[in-house]
C-alpha cells in the first residue's frame, strides 16, 4: 500500500505543476490509497462447506486533481483523476481531464478556504484514534484467522445449545436441523493527502474500519437470526457478532405469522439505522434543500419530529469509530447538530453548497432562516469522497456523507423500559431492502422484515416472528413524530459496503404500519 509520505510528495509535486499552468486560476489536489480486505463466510452442517473461504483484497491509489480554467468563454471548472501513476505525468493526464470536462458553473464561487465557522483545525487530533498500525500491516494469514474466529464462536453456540440439543435429540443429528452461517469480515484501511491554492500546506490523514456481518439460520425451524460488529482496532475484533447471530436465530425458532396493521413497536439499532440512512439523512443535506428536494423545505429553527429526539453527526469525536480530523476537501470536521429536542437546527453540508446556499437570492425562502445567520448550522463539515465497500475515493469530487451518526434521547430509557412503555405490540430487530418511495420529499418508504423480531405482549418480548411474513409502509415524517421512548445505549451499526457509521438506540415508535405478506411470497 502507497505510504503517506508518497502521497504528501505526489501532492505537494502536483499542486506545484497545476499551478504553473497559465490558464488555471485555482486548483485542489486529492490523492488517496485504499484496500478493502473481505473474507466470506459459508457454513452449512448438510451440506459440505468450507465454513471460511473467499478471502480478497481490493486495493487502488491515485489522484484527483479539481481546477478552475480561464478560457475564452470565462471562468470553468472541472475535474480529472489518474490512477496508479503520481509521477508529474500522472498529473498532467488528470489536468488535461479536467480541462477537458470544464463546464461553466454560475454558482461556483471558489474552492475551499479556512474562512468557514467550524472546528479550529489545530484542535485535538483524532486521527490516531481511529488509526490502527496493525490492520494496517494485516496480511491475508491475519484476515483469513479473523473469519475462523467469528466461526468457531458462531460453532460453540450451536452445539452448546440445550434448545437445539433438544430437537436433535443428539449431538450426531444435530446437522438435520439445517445450521447455516453466512456473512463477512471487513477491514478498510485508508490513507489520503490534499493540498490546493487556497490550503497550501499538505495535509494528511490515516484511517482503519474493521466491520463484520453474520446471518445464521436454523432452517428446518425457519429460524434466522442476525450480529454485527464496528470498530478500528484489531484488538477489540472477538469473533462474537457471528456467536449472537447464531444465538439469536436458536431464538427465533418456530416462529409466527401475525397480520397486519397499525402496531407499536419497537425499531432495534440496525431497523433504526437502515431508515434514517436511507430515508431520512438524505433530506438534511444542503444541497436538497437547495434543490427543493427535502420535506424539510424552510422549517430550519422550526419543530420538525417529536421533542424527545436528538440527532447529530460527529466527525470529530477520538472515541467514535468513524471519525476523521479532516474532510476530503481539506476543512476540519466537527459536529453538526441536525436535529435537538425535536427542532431542525443543522445541515449536512460540503463547501460547493455552502457557498452557493450563501449567495443564493432565495436562500431564506429554501431554509427557512437567512443562510447568513445560520453559518454554524450549515458549515461544510461533511464534504467526502466516500468509495464503493467503503473509504475515500480519489476519483470522484466531494459529495456530502455522514461520519459518527448519533441519536439520542432526552431520558434514555432501558431495553425493559421500553417493553413496557409499548406493552402490547412489535420488536423489529432487522430488516432489509429498504428504500424511500415516491421521492425523498414524500417521506415514504417500504423494506422487509427479515429476523431477530418478536411479538410484545404484556410489556416482554413473547412469540418470535418468522421472517419474511411482514412488509413496512410508512412515512418517516409520522414516524419521527410518533415516538414513544428512545433507548439509551446505542450501538455502532453500519450498512454493508459502508464506512458511515450510526450510534443507534432501540427507539419505540406508536402506529407503524406493517403489512402481512403472502405465505406464496416468503424467501
Amino acid at each position: 500500500m502507497i505510504s503517506v509520505s508518497d502521497l504528501r510528495r505526489a501532492v505537494k509535486n502536483a499542486l506545484a505543476f497545476a499551478s504553473s499552468q497559465p490558464d488555471v486560476t485555482e486548483v485542489e489536489v486529492f490523492a488517496s490509497a485504499g484496500a478493502n480486505l473481505t473474507v466470506r463466510l459459508n457454513y452449512t452442517s448438510h451440506i459440505p462447506s468450507n465454513g471460511v473461504e473467499e478471502p480478497k483484497s481490493t486495493e487502488g491509489y491515485g489522484l484527483g486533481i479539481r481546477a478552475t480554467f480561464r478560457t475564452p468563454d470565462g471562468i470553468k471548472t472541472g475535474f480529472g483523476s489518474e490512477p496508479t501513476d503520481l509521477s508529474v505525468d500522472g498529473v498532467e493526464r488528470a489536468l488535461d481531464k479536467a480541462r477537458a470536462g470544464a463546464v461553466s458553473d454560475p454558482e461556483f464561487v471558489s474552492l475551499p478556504k479556512l474562512d468557514s465557522p467550524q472546528r479550529p483545525a489545530g484542535k485535538a487530533d483524532i486521527a490516531l484514534a481511529n488509526y490502527d498500525p496493525a490492520l494496517m500491516r494485516i496480511g491475508g494469514k491475519g484476515l483469513v484467522d479473523a473469519g475462523w474466529r467469528m466461526m468457531d464462536r458462531a460453532l460453540d453456540a450451536f452445539q452448546s445449545s440445550e434448545d437445539l440439543m433438544g430437537l436433535a435429540g443428539s449431538a450426531e443429528r444435530m446437522p438435520e436441523l439445517g445450521l447455516i452461517l453466512g456473512g463477512d469480515v471487513v477491514m478498510l484501511r485508508d490513507r489520503m493527502a490534499i493540498a490546493s491554492t487556497h490550503i497550501p500546506r499538505v495535509q494528511t490523514e490515516q484511517n482503519t474500519l474493521v466491520m463484520s456481518f453474520a446471518t445464521a439460520m436454523v432452517e428446518e425451524r425457519a429460524a434466522k437470526g442476525s450480529g454485527w460488529s464496528v470498530g478500528n482496532h484489531l484488538s477489540g475484533f472477538d469473533g462474537d457478532s457471528a456467536a449472537e447471530a447464531a444465538r439469536n436465530a436458536i431464538r427465533s425458532m418456530d416462529g409466527v405469522r401475525i397480520p397486519g396493521g397499525a402496531y407499536s413497536v419497537i425499531l432495534g439499532p440496525q431497523p433504526l439505522t437502515e431508515i434514517l440512512e436511507w430515508v431520512l439523512m438524505p433530506g438534511l443535506q444542503l444541497d436538497m434543500f437547495y434543490a427543493g428536494a427535502t420535506p424539510f423545505s424552510g422549517k430550519m429553527d422550526r419543530q420538525v419530529t417529536s421533542r424527545q429526539l436528538y440527532l447529530y453527526d460527529d466527525g470529530a469525536d477520538p472515541g467514535l469509530a468513524a471519525s476523521k480530523a479532516i474532510t476530503d476537501e481539506g476543512l476540519p470536521t466537527g459536529r453538526t447538530d441536525l436535529i435537538r429536542d425535536g427542532v431542525l437546527s443543522g445541515l449536512l453540508s460540503n463547501h460547493y453548497n455552502y457557498q452557493r446556499m450563501l449567495r443564493d437570492p432565495h436562500g431564506r425562502d429554501k431554509l427557512g432562516v437567512d443562510p447568513a445567520q445560520a453559518l454554524q448550522a450549515i458549515a461544510p463539515r461533511n464534504g467526502f469522497r466516500p468509495g464503493v465497500g467503503g473509504g475515500r475515493d480519489f476519483s470522484s469530487p466531494p459529495s456530502i456523507a455522514s461520519t459518527n451518526l448519533v441519536v439520542e434521547g432526552k431520558s434514555g430509557l432501558s431495553h425493559e423500559e421500553l417493553l413496557r412503555q409499548v406493552r402490547d405490540g412489535v420488536y423489529i430487530g432487522r430488516i432489509w431492502y429498504t428504500y424511500p418511495v415516491n421521492g425523498i420529499n414524500a417521506g415514504d418508504f417500504s423494506g422487509t422484515v427479515v429476523g431477530d423480531s418478536y411479538v410484545i405482549r404484556d410489556g416482554k418480548l413473547a412469540e418470535p416472528i418468522r421472517p419474511n411474513t411482514l412488509r413496512m409502509n410508512d412515512n418517516i415524517l409520522r414516524v419521527i413524530n410518533s415516538i414513544l421512548g428512545i433507548g439509551g445505549t446505542p450501538r455502532a451499526t453500519v450498512r454493508w459496503s459502508s464506512g458511515q457509521v450510526t450510534w443507534a438506540p432501540e427507539l419505540a415508535v406508536s402506529g407503524f404500519h406493517l403489512e402481512e405478506i403472502g405465505e406464496h411470497l416468503e424467501s
